[in-house]
This record gives structure tokens, sequence and C-alpha cells, in this order.
């Protein structure tokens, strides 16, 4: 799901501070998840959807979804693998602001943030036996600042109804789902598909409302546009968002349950500035 233009360089590039673009970081096309809608995924496997940052080790740098290379503090690549390696570069759950203004700025402290890798994309047989492989480099290099994500095979829907309250209880935000026995494939896959209980999607701010009460003087309310037509949000802000609001024109993601009668989103909360992930 796509998610702000305040860390938009994750996608199309930024300052030269933030991302060092190279000619030789090219984008590569990455395999994308889809929504889970109740397919039938018994025998696959099943992971935490870490809110992290899409990042891919080339064998030689990490690059970001659109291509551009990070620029990691010294030292925090060596020792990884010659062969590529798809993740999440994540701080932990909870952490995604603090995750992406690390990498925002070159160079700067990347503590507690690692390569969470779900992927081997250029290695053969199914998702298991491709991140044995990362397994395998990754015992004899244990310092490397990656680690594997761990892959729950799924033997029965309750099962997974149960895996995911227990992500969302710790703070997570749900789940994704994996067909083992398909190759690494660029693009939209039918065999990637991610789960979350409360869903999340991008508007365009089209008009502020001024707070009252507490927030006098800050935002109290913006009102959004999508496909679903134009809605209210005045709910989810910080205080600090409330004084330095996303402007008309930016594109914000929203987190709601269902939708009205009238096809609106229910209860949408401001989550984040746009940020495609």
């Amino acid at each position: 799901m796509m998610r702000c233009f305040l860390f938009l360089f994750l996608g199309l590039g930024m300052a030269a501070n933030a991302l060092a673009a190279s000619p030789e970081a090219s984008a590569r096309d990455l395999m994308l998840a889809k929504e889970f809608h109740g397919q039938n995924i018994v025998g696959w496997a099943m992971s935490e959807k870490l809110d992290g940052v899409r990042g891919l080790w080339d064998g030689r740098q990490l690059i970001s979804r659109g291509g551009h290379a990070f620029a990691p503090p010294p030292g925090f690549t060596k020792d990884f693998p010659p062969f590529a390696l798809d993740g999440e570069l994540f701080g932990g759950r909870g952490t995604f602001e603090q995750t992406a203004a690390a990498l925002q700025t070159g160079g700067s402290d990347w503590q507690g943030i690692k390569l969470h890798v779900f992927d081997v994309p250029e290695a053969s047989g199914s998702l298991y036996e491709r991140l044995q492989e990362a397994r395998d480099w990754l015992a004899r290099h244990p310092a490397c600042n990656f680690t594997v994500i761990e892959q729950r095979p799924v033997q029965s829907m309750e099962q997974a109804r149960r895996f995911l309250k227990e992500v969302e209880a710790l703070g997570g935000e749900g789940l994704v789902f994996r067909n083992p026995e398909l190759p690494y494939s660029a693009g939209r896959s039918d065999g990637f598909l991610k789960w979350k209980s409360r869903f999340d999607e991008e508007c365009t701010v089209v008009a502020h409302h001024p707070g009252k009460g507490k927030y006098t003087g800050l935002l109290g309310a913006v009102t959004c546009e999508n496909r679903h037509g134009r809605f209210r949000i005045g709910s989810g802000w910080k205080d600090s968002d409330r004084r330095n609001p996303p402007a008309i024109g930016a594109v914000i993601t929203y987190r709601y349950r269902g939708f009205t009668a009238k096809g609106l989103p229910r209860f949408a909360t401001y989550l984040r500035r746009f940020q495609e992930n």
C-alpha cells in the first residue's frame, strides 16, 4: 500500500544529501503485494508485515524502490553478500517516521535499523530455499546488519486470524502471505498478499478547516478527495501536524474501517504524509 510527501525521496529521489543517486542504481522491477480478499492461502507462508521502508541490496549497495541509492553509515553494509536481498529497512514497531527520517539524511545514525529480508530475488527454488541462502550467509557473517523474516506455514484461516490479532496487539501493521512455490517475479503478484484489519489509502488535501477550543489557531481538520469522493479527516493529527499541516494539493495516507452508506470512508483517521512503500 502506498503511503508521504515528507519522505517522497524514497520513491522518486529528493535532495542529494538525502539519497546519493547513482547511475549504477537502476530501479529493479520489484515484486509488489496485492490485497488479501479471502483467497485460499492454506499451505502458503505468512509473516508479519513490517511498517518500514522498502530496501533492495543489489549485491553492491542499498537501493530504494525508486532506484536511488541510500547513503548508510560507514560499515553498515560490511559483509553483505554479493547477491541480491529484498526486504524492509526497519527499526521496530511504531518507529516508521524515525526510521524514514534517519534514512533521509545520508550518513546519519541508523542505530537499530536493519534490512529485514523477505526474499532473495536471484536465487532458485521455493521461497524457503531462497531464504535459506540468506540464512546460510548470515550464519557465516553473524554481524551483518540484516535478518531474515520468519515465515510460518499457514495451516488454516483460523491460525492466520490468531496470528493477525497477535501481531496487531503488539503494535504491528498486519500480515503478508506468500505462495512459497512461486519464483520471484516483477510487479503485482497474485502470490504475494497483504492483510490488515484496518485499511489505509491515499487522498489529496483540498481544504483546511481551523481548529476550535484547544486547537484554536491550529488545524482542525482537512477535506480530502479521492475515488470515493470528498470527506473530512479531523482525528489522528499530532500537535506538530496541526501546526504544520500538509499543504493543499498534498497527498496523505489515512486509515479507515469500512464505508458509510454513501460510500465514504468510515472513521477516517490521519496516518501520515504520503510515502510510496
